[in-house]
């Protein structure tokens, strides 16, 4: 089971920090990724850890911006938000497959079979 955290208000050009709880399985073991859903819109990738490897990836939307790491003694996956956008506005989910995924297959939303509850983001003045 996942659960994201994190989320609130922050004004354009703020951060925030979300984490990605997990429990009865171990984060190291399986890929993670995070995914946001604005209102209207359809799901959009946002960043991806590769299981094994540790390889990092980011949606074009974020790069620079973002970063995702993962804490394996806390078994914790977070998401560090920087220069934060209106269009960053959505709510955020995490997500966990149990082997990696090549490529950019990554950014299609059916291939992640385990979904949290997502945290909302807003980014407003």
């Amino acid at each position: 089971q996942l659960q994201a955290s994190g989320g609130g208000l922050v004004q354009p050009g703020g951060s925030l920090k979300l984490s990605c709880a997990a429990s009865g399985a171990t984060m190291y073991s399986h890929s993670i990724a995070w995914f946001r859903q604005a209102p209207g819109r359809e799901r959009e990738g946002v960043s991806y850890l590769r299981a094994g490897s540790g390889s990092i990836y980011y949606g074009d939307a974020v790069k620079g911006r973002f970063t995702i790491s993962r804490d394996n003694a806390k078994n914790m996956v977070y998401l560090q938000m920087n220069n934060l956008k209106s269009e960053d506005t959505a709510v955020y989910y995490c997500v966990a497959r149990q082997n990696s995924i090549i490529l950019r297959a990554w950014l299609d939303p059916r291939q992640w079979p385990y979904w949290g509850h997502g945290t909302q983001v807003t980014v407003s003045s």
